[in-house]
C-alpha cells in the first residue's frame, strides 16, 4: 500500500526498509487470517463429522429408524457446513505473495476436497446398508484426518507466536476430542458384542494414551478460561460415569459378558461428552481470531507510528528545533549531523526504532520457535509410528506401544526415542 501522508524530503532508506518490513509482516498477517477463518470453519465441520459419524455406526449395527432420522439430521448439518468450507477455500488467493509458504497447507487442503468429492457416493451406501460399521467409520476418520492435518499446517506455518500458541491449542484439543470419537465407536463395537476382546482392549488403551498427551500439550498452550473450563468437565460426573464404564469394559470378556444394551449408554456418555468439549473448542476459535484481529491491529499502528515519526522529524528539522530528543533519552545537542544529510535526531530516532523492531522480531521468533517445539515433536512421534509400523507389521497402537515401553525402559522422552528409532533407521 503506499505510505499516507509522508514529506517531501527523501525517506531515510533505513526507514525504508523497515516499513517495508513490517508491511510484510502485515501482508503475512492477513493471510493468516484467513487461514484461521478457514480454521474456525474446519473445527465445527470435524465436529459435525464426528456427529454424523457416531451415528452412522448406530445405524449400520441395529434396525432402529430413529438411528435413521437422527443420521439424517447430522448429515444435513455436516453439508451445510461443507459448503461454507468450500466458500471460503473458494476465496483463497492462490497467487498471492504469502501463498508461497503454504505449500504444505494447499496440498492438506487438495486431499480433503477429493475427501468432499467421495463423501456423496459414501453416504449412499450408508443408507443403503452396503458397508460394514467399522468401514463407514475408516472412511469418515480419514476425512477428519485429513481436515486436521489442515489445521496442523496452519498451526505449522503460522508467523505469529501469539496466534501459533492458540492454533497449537486449538489442533492438540481437536485432536484430542477426535481420539474421543474414535473411542466412543470402538466401545460401541466391543459393547454390542457384549464384551471386548483383546484388540478393542488394545484399541481403547491406545486411545486413552494419546488423549492424555493430546491434552497435556493443549493444557500447556491454552488460555487459562480455556485450561479452567477443561478442569471442570475434567471433574464432572459425566467424566466420573464415563470412566466407570470404560473400567467395566475393560474387565469383560468372553466368559463374562455384559448387557449389550450398554452399548447405548456409552454412545450417549460420550456423545454429551464431545459436545461439552465442543464448547471449548469454540472457545479457541473465538480467540484465534481475536488474536488475529489484534495484530493486525498492532501492526497497522506500529505502520502509522513510524510515518508520524518521519513527520514530526522532518517538520523539527525543516523549523530548526535541534533540542527534539525523540524515542530515546541518549539524543543529545552534541551529537553531530548525520553524514547521509539527515538531523541528529533523524539518525539517533531510526537507530532507537531500528533496535525496538529488531528486539521484538527476536522475541517473537524466540516464542514462535516454542509453540512449534510442540509440533515437531508430533512430527517426530508420528515418523517413528510409522516405521515401527512399516518396519514390523505393526498396528498403530502396537508401534505406539513399542515406542513408548522403550522410552520408559530407557527412561527417555517419547521424542527422544522416537529421534533415536528414526536415526538408526537412517532417517534422522
Amino acid at each position: 500500500m503506499p505510505d499516507r501522508a509522508l514529506p517531501d524530503r527523501p525517506m531515510p532508506p533505513a526507514l525504508r526498509f523497515m516499513l517495508a518490513a513490517r508491511r510484510s509482516e502485515l501482508e503475512g498477517l492477513r493471510g493468516l487470517a484467513d487461514t484461521c477463518q478457514l480454521v474456525t470453519l474446519i473445527s465445527r465441520l470435524v465436529h459435525a463429522l464426528q456427529r454424523e459419524r457416531g451415528y452412522t455406526n448406530l445405524y449400520l449395527g441395529s434396525q432402529v429408524e430413529t438411528h435413521r432420522r437422527q443420521l439424517d439430521l447430522h448429515t444435513e448439518q455436516a453439508q451445510a457446513l461443507e459448503q461454507d468450507v468450500l466458500q471460503r477455500l473458494q476465496a483463497v488467493d492462490l497467487n498471492a505473495a504469502s501463498a508461497a509458504d503454504r505449500a504444505r497447507l494447499f496440498n492438506r487442503v487438495a486431499y480433503v476436497l477429493h475427501g468432499f468429492d467421495e463423501l456423496p457416493g459414501l453416504r449412499r451406501r450408508i443408507r443403503e446398508r452396503l458397508l460394514a460399521p467399522s468401514l463407514a467409520t475408516a472412511a469418515l476418520t480419514r476425512l477428519i484426518g485429513g481436515l486436521m492435518a489442515v489445521v496442523f499446517e496452519a498451526a505449522d506455518t503460522a508467523i505469529d507466536p501469539d496466534i501459533t500458541r492458540v492454533l497449537v491449542a486449538l489442533f492438540n484439543f481437536m485432536q484430542g476430542k477426535e481420539l474421543a470419537g474414535q473411542e466412543r465407536a470402538t466401545g460401541v463395537a466391543g459393547f454390542s458384542a457384549g464384551f471386548f476382546d483383546a484388540s478393542v482392549q488394545e484399541r481403547i488403551l491406545h486411545l486413552t494414551q494419546s488423549q492424555e498427551r493430546c491434552f497435556q500439550t493443549f493444557s500447556e498452550f491454552a488460555d487459562p478460561l480455556a485450561g479452567q473450563r477443561w478442569a471442570e468437565l475434567q471433574r464432572s460426573e459425566l467424566t466420573t460415569q464415563l470412566l466407570r464404564l470404560r473400567e467395566v469394559g475393560m474387565r469383560t470378556s468372553a466368559q463374562h459378558p455384559v448387557d449389550p444394551g450398554l452399548s447405548q449408554l456409552w454412545f450417549e456418555l460420550h456423545s454429551q461428552r464431545i459436545d461439552q468439549m465442543h464448547e471449548v473448542e469454540k472457545h479457541l476459535a473465538e480467540q484465534l481470531l481475536a488474536s488475529c484481529q489484534s495484530s493486525i491491529k498492532l501492526a497497522n499502528a506500529d505502520l502509522d507510528n513510524h510515518r508520524v515519526l518521519l513527520q514530526r522529524l522532518a517538520s523539527l528539522e525543516t523549523m530548526g528545533c535541534g533540542d527534539a530528543r525523540l524515542f530515546s533519552v541518549h539524543a543529545s545537542d552534541l551529537d553531530s549531523p548525520a553524514p547521509d544529510g539527515h538531523g541528529p535526531q533523524m539518525g539517533r530516532s531510526l537507530l532507537d526504532l531500528l533496535q525496538a523492531q529488531t528486539h521484538r522480531l527476536q522475541d517473537a521468533n524466540l516464542q514462535l520457535d516454542e509453540a512449534r517445539q510442540a509440533l515437531n515433536e508430533r512430527k517426530l512421534v508420528e515418523r517413528a509410528k510409522q516405521l515401527l509400523m512399516n518396519e514390523y507389521a505393526l498396528s498403530e497402537s502396537e508401534a505406539y506401544t513399542r515406542l513408548r515401553q522403550s522410552a520408559m525402559s530407557r527412561g527417555l522422552r517419547m521424542v527422544d526415542m522416537a529421534q533415536n528409532v528414526l536415526a538408526v533407521a537412517g532417517k534422522g
